[in-house]
């Protein structure tokens, strides 16, 4: 007949760790949301970027459509100032 007892050392332990694995997956977590966050900001300027260059080429009503859903402005002038100010 064999016998075991477990110590408080191994108990302690492997809280530890999941402690640790818990530490970990939430830093994780924080970093992927953040990353994410960055992501968006970069996707959108580059989409007023690009929807600028194509205003500079073509002034149909989609473009400023598009860039003042992006935006925020409402009139024709205001986006004409800002996409300059872009470009340059």
């Amino acid at each position: 007949m064999k016998f075991e007892l477990k110590t408080e050392k191994e108990y302690f332990s492997r809280s530890f760790l999941d402690f640790f694995k818990i530490i970990l997956i939430f830093s994780l977590l924080i970093i992927f949301f953040d990353l994410s966050g960055k992501l968006g900001i970069i996707s959108r300027h580059y989409q007023i970027k690009n929807n600028c260059m194509r205003l500079a080429v073509v002034k149909s009503k989609s473009n400023f459509e598009k860039l003042s859903k992006l935006t925020n402005l409402k009139n024709k002038q205001s986006i004409l100032e800002f996409c300059m100010e872009i470009v340059r």
